[in-house]
């Protein structure tokens, strides 16, 4: 494993400064952490968090607590100056992507199956790596690495980056709904940005040629292009000029036939509402179906059950 930056107490002081910035005009604004929460909105856990330094807010939490606490953007500018990751470890054969993406000027991205991992939440991260690492501590190092590589793209002047999803990365369940309708926002908010596009790919539609697997297609500073991919446990970079051209034309046709930005935003909210509705109703669909789960049970008993002949009366002889 390789680290970035040697000062481990960097990130945590840089944390707990933009917290305490935050709780002062808090209390400036005769505000308590529900009452910002309301006006975020967020939860108020997450206020306490950020005011604690133990979560990293994103952008647009430290936009909202500007506008509502008449700060002059005084939090947002400091959430841009601060380095949250100082020390993260990243595998090693990811190193090379994450050099790459701190100097990028574009990225363009297929993503089938899960959320490219420049656009996921902190909550959808730690449920993915969750599936396959045992080690907490482990998984909290992935998290962190993972959203350390995210910060220079979210910057008002930060590089291109396109992301073309499969759809099914909307219909691929990742921890709970709530986790989600949190990671379905992200897209919305990262979507509206000048340097971002989202567009998704519709799962309906078979003869779109869609690549055999996700890559990205990376463009540095010097003019230099690069295709990455992933196997099960390593990266894979090419940088043959033939092989970058063909696999750019099959990004460029794969991304005129894909959804508008604008339409997949709309398909995106529309699977949003689908979750908050499936969220609320959730115990009543439960009770619905624990009793078409007894009513199926009964059904099998009745139908494995020995079936005895039963004695059926005469019909009665009618009076002459």
């Amino acid at each position: 494993m390789t680290q970035r930056n040697a000062d481990s107490t960097a990130g945590v002081s840089n944390a707990a400064l933009f917290g305490e910035l935050l709780r002062h005009f808090r209390e400036a604004a005769f505000l308590t952490q529900e009452a910002l929460a309301s006006q975020i909105p967020c939860d108020r856990s997450l206020v306490a968090r950020v005011e604690a330094g133990t979560r990293v807010p994103q952008d647009a939490f430290a936009k909202k607590c500007d506008d509502v606490l008449g700060t002059a953007g005084a939090l947002l500018r400091l959430w841009g100056r601060i380095d949250w990751y100082p020390q993260v470890e990243h595998p090693d054969w990811f190193e090379r992507r994450v050099r790459m993406d701190a100097e990028a000027i574009a990225v363009l991205a297929y993503q089938a199956h899960v959320m490219p991992g420049l656009l996921q939440t902190e909550d959808y991260a730690r449920a993915l790596f969750s599936r396959h690492i045992v080690s907490a501590d482990e998984v909290e190092e992935r998290v962190k690495a993972r959203l350390s590589r995210q910060q220079r793209f979210l910057v008002p002047d930060g590089p291109l980056f396109v992301a073309v999803l499969d759809e099914s990365c909307l219909r691929t369940m990742v921890g709970s709904k709530a986790i989600m309708q949190e990671q379905f926002t992200r897209l919305l908010d990262a979507g509206r940005r000048p340097n971002i596009r989202i567009q998704v790919v519709p799962a309906h539609d078979p003869d779109i040629d869609r690549p055999n697997t996700s890559m990205s297609l990376i463009t540095l500073p010097d003019g230099h292009q690069w295709v990455y991919s992933e196997s099960l446990d390593r990266g894979h970079f090419n940088d043959n000029p033939a092989l970058f051209a063909r696999h750019r034309q099959t990004y460029d046709v794969l991304r005129a036939d894909a959804l508008s930005a604008r339409e997949s935003a709309a398909l995106i909210s529309d699977l949003m509402e689908r979750y908050e509705h499936y969220e609320q109703s959730g115990s009543q669909r439960g009770d619905l179906d624990q009793e078409q789960l007894q009513r199926n049970k009964r059904r099998r008993l009745h139908r494995n059950s020995p079936r005895y002949p039963r004695r059926r009366p005469h019909p009665r002889q009618q009076e002459p």
